[in-house]
Parts: structure tokens; sequence; C-alpha cells
């Protein structure tokens, strides 16, 4: 026969509010119970544990202890599946209801989040998508700590992250941008070399930049980067102005930029590897149906593109 379980579920419960919130007021408040009973059941569930979760400073909060992270990891996951054991257990589990937290990358969000709102509305109404939109560091920072249940990322610092799965969906060639009026617009494609005389418009993301140097470093010769910056749209705008050329992954269904200039797209005959679209998911995690059902949305949309 099997131990009884340590603690409960409403424990664990009070637990990752209170390490959302950072404050045991601030939990209560959102639970709409006593503060005490807050305190009494984190207490409690330490006790069982045996272990400290948070580290308490009178007015500076709650900040998680190494064991607390780990517990919030996988506390939400269980607390997921537990609810799905209810669905079930009521027999209304075919309509999939709940929030699912997608990562996405910055540059991905336009591409892969309007199709994924549309179709999960139609085929899944009951989920609710949050959506975390930040640079790849920063969303396996979000997997491996449990603020996100996946995310939708480049394979760009992936291989690093052992703790982290991840399948490829898409594949996103490498290719030029320059401005309508420029010489070589109509050339249809172009390597770099034709180019290593021209100023570089660099999109400045982490790990983004290393790619489209690499790129270009690889030909033998050193990029002249010009201007730089961290908006996809601005370096697009930049290009259409006439400022240089730029090197880009994702295909507008347009040449025509914000600011009303207009840019050629050019085939890279030297494009080396494409980048990797990938979902990436903490190793050892078992999603939640809705979760998965979310994921398939994504992997269909890709194979539409």
């Amino acid at each position: 026969m099997t131990s009884p379980l340590g603690f409960t579920l409403v424990q664990l419960r009070y637990f990752l509010v209170a390490a959302e919130r950072g404050s045991m007021t601030e939990a209560s408040a959102e639970l709409h119970i006593a503060q005490s009973a807050v305190s009494a059941a984190i207490h409690n569930l330490e006790r069982d544990l045996q272990v400290q979760l948070f580290i308490r400073r009178r007015g500076r909060g709650l900040t998680l202890t190494p064991a607390g992270e780990r517990l919030r990891a996988q506390g939400r996951d269980l607390l997921a599946r537990a609810r799905e054991v209810e669905r079930e257990a009521r027999g209304d589990g075919a309509e999939l209801s709940g929030p699912v937290t997608v990562g996405c990358f910055v540059t991905l969000a336009p591409y892969y989040l309007p199709h994924l709102f549309s179709e999960c509305t139609r085929r899944h109404p009951g989920i609710e998508i949050d959506v975390v939109e930040a640079e790849a560091d920063e969303l396996v920072e979000a997997l491996t700590t449990g603020r996100i249940d996946f995310a939708l990322t480049y394979d760009l610092g992936l291989s690093t992250e052992p703790e982290l799965r991840s399948e490829t969906i898409a594949r996103a060639p490498a290719y030029v941008i320059v401005a309508a009026d420029h010489p070589l617009a109509g050339q249809g494609s172009v390597s770099l070399a034709d180019l290593s005389a021209e100023p570089l418009v660099l999109l400045d993301l982490p790990h983004s930049r290393d790619y489209f140097r690499s790129l270009v470093a690889a030909t033998g010769t050193a990029p002249d980067v010009r201007y730089r910056t961290r908006s996809y749209e601005t370096v697009r705008s930049m290009v259409a102005r006439g400022l240089g050329y730029s090197v880009l992954n994702q295909r507008p269904a347009t040449g025509l930029t914000y600011g009303g200039g207009e840019i050629a797209e050019l085939e890279l005959r030297d494009a080396g590897r494409p980048l990797e679209v990938r979902i990436a998911s903490l190793g050892g995690m078992t999603q939640s149906a809705r979760a998965r059902a979310v994921m398939d949305v994504l992997r269909d949309s890709a194979d539409a593109t």
C-alpha cells in the first residue's frame, strides 16, 4: 500500500500564488482568504516537505529558495494535471479549457501568434492563451523556472541547455533585403561577397547578431556593421531608406515598410544553414492536454506556411 501524500493541493496552490506575487498579503488578496491562512498553509507545506521554500524579509517580501524554485516549476505541472483529472472525473474532459502560457521569440510573434489565436479560438474556445514575448535567453529562463508551458523559438542557444527538449516545426533560410531602387534589386539572388563593400543594418538581438555576422564572416569578409537596432521592422525601414542591406529569415507578405518605403528580397546563394523554428519545453515535464493541443495548432500553422 502506498504511503499517504505529505501535503495537499490547497497548500500547493497557496504556495504558487505566493511565489508569483512575492508577498503573503498580495497572495491572500488574490485568493480572497485571510493572510494567516496562507501563511499557515505554506508553513505546513514546508514542515511536511522538510524544506524551506521562502526567505522572508520584513518589508522586502518573499524570495524563493532553490528548493522553492524547483517546487514552483514542478508544482504548476502537478496542479494542472490535477485539474485535468478533476475534469475527466466529472465527465467534461472532452472540452479543453483553462490557461496555457506560451513563450514566443519576439521576431516570430507576428508570423505565428495571429494564426495561433484564431485557430485556438475556433478549435478550443475554452483554452485561455497568455503569451510572453521575449528573446532566446529570456525564454530559456522562463522555461526552466516554470513561468511558461513551452516556447516557440529559433534553435539559437538551445543546444547548450541540457534541461530542454525541442522539436523542429519549420526552417527559415536567410535572405537579403535591399532598397527597392538598389542596383541589385532586380537580380533575384545575390552572394554576400557582392555586398561586402556596403553597410550592414544589423538586427541586434542576442544570438541573432552572432548568427548574421557569422554568415557574412563565412564568406571571408568582415561585415561593415554601420547601424544596429533591436527592432525587426526598423531594420526593414532603414534598408528601404537606402542606409544599407540586411540579412533576415522570416519573410513578411509585403515589401512595404512602416515608414512607407519599399524593400526588395534577394535569395542568398551562400546562405549557410537555415534557422530552425522549434517548440521547446522543459525535459521531464508532462504537458497538459490543452498545452499539447496548442502545440498541435502551431505545428499545423508551420505546415501551412
